[in-house]
């Protein structure tokens, strides 16, 4: 079993306090994707687990071990580099083989598993080349199959395609989806790009100064986020946010928005009769955004600034009040910049947010 627990862990540098008692539990075989933006703390619990940085503050399980005092090499783990990191004297074969040759395996061993692991990344007709002779993609191919010919109980990426152009990026997208399906390695994924959280994590732990502020499946994250940082960190582009103030009237709540009412979904009525009189702030996605032809309940009126044709569909930039906010509409949607527009909003598709905290409000 290769389950993962972080439990309580510290992690300072000087002042920085970079790991905020962090705990996380990664169950056996799970890809575990650690989300945020630079300096958040996400490379930092890698390397905590790596054994490349020693915590201040916790305990470190890789299946029933501690193995928080243990060197690197006694943690059973393979990691992925931002950088190719092969080594440019050695040919493929020997770049993949490097690990397995500094244990001294067996030489028929060593030639088993540098096949199967090259064909799994779709390198066999690439093992007798060197590095200047391959792509990027087909470099970082290289070091993943280098790391997963060990065999380790845990595989660990950090941010390995960020060095990639966006064509390749999609490509080993798929490509370590695969793989991940075929060798179901515990993995855990550092990335600062929502994309690829969304499209390689059973579970997606969002970070932020040095704290876990939601973990969850990808699409609970996207349509559930906890928070505004969440909300606003995940999605392209990213949720909207239009300040209102509640108001009840005959034991109804709305939000009001400018000079228009938006209702909430039934279940988050009683939560926020309670906030009579509050600020609150409403979010929602640019594609559940939709242009109405007139008036009428939860809508509102918006100018239209920039209208971007993206072939699936056009992206549109309004302004509704003081905000900016962008709207997805299908691509044969007649619009054009300085149209006055009227904007529906889904109610069970708002999430509602405390204004003061940013946090989401539940349904009571």
């Amino acid at each position: 079993m290769a389950g993962i627990q972080f439990q309580s862990i510290r992690k300072i540098f000087g002042k920085t306090l970079a790991a905020n008692d962090v705990s996380l539990e990664i169950k056996d075989g799970e890809f575990m994707v650690l989300l945020g933006p630079s300096g958040c703390g996400k490379t930092t619990l890698l390397r905590c687990l790596a054994g490349l940085e020693r915590v201040d503050g916790g305990r470190v399980l890789i299946g029933a071990r501690d193995v928080t005092e243990l060197a690197p090499r006694d943690r059973k783990i393979a990691m992925v580099f931002q950088s190719y990191a092969v080594f440019p004297h050695l040919t493929v074969f020997d770049n993949i083989a490097f690990g397995l040759q500094m244990q001294s395996r067996p030489r028929d061993e060593i030639k088993r598993r540098v096949e199967d692991g090259a064909r799994l990344l779709e390198l066999s007709d690439y093992l007798a080349r060197y590095p200047a002779q391959l792509s990027g993609g087909q470099r970082q191919r290289v070091a993943v199959a280098r790391a997963i010919v060990m065999q380790a109980a845990v595989l660990l990426m950090d941010e390995p395609l960020s060095n990639l152009d966006a064509l390749l990026r999609l490509q080993m997208r798929a490509e370590l989806k695969r793989l991940h399906q075929e060798i179901k390695a515990t993995t855990i994924y550092v990335t600062h790009d929502q994309v690829e959280a969304l499209s390689l994590g059973d579970r997606i732990a969002v970070m932020q100064n040095g704290r876990i502020v939601q973990c969850d499946a990808p699409m609970n994250i996207y349509d559930y986020p906890a928070n505004k940082f969440v909300g606003g960190f995940i999605g392209t582009p990213p949720m909207n946010f239009l300040p209102g103030v509640v108001r009840v009237n005959e034991g109804k709540p709305i939000a009001a928005v400018g000079e228009s009412h938006i209702a909430p979904s039934v279940a988050l009525a009683s939560a926020l009769i309670e906030k009579n009189g509050q600020p609150i702030l409403l979010g929602i996605r640019p594609e559940n955004l939709a242009l109405a032809s007139a008036q009428h309940a939860n809508t509102i009126r918006a100018r239209v600034l920039v209208v971007e044709p993206l072939g699936s569909h056009k992206l549109l930039t309004v302004q509704v009040g003081a905000e900016i906010s962008k709207v997805s509409v299908a691509p044969d949607q007649r619009v054009a910049p300085n149209d006055d527009v009227w904007l529906h909003f889904d109610p069970e598709k708002i999430r509602w947010m405390d204004a003061a905290t940013g946090d989401a409000i539940h349904p009571g």
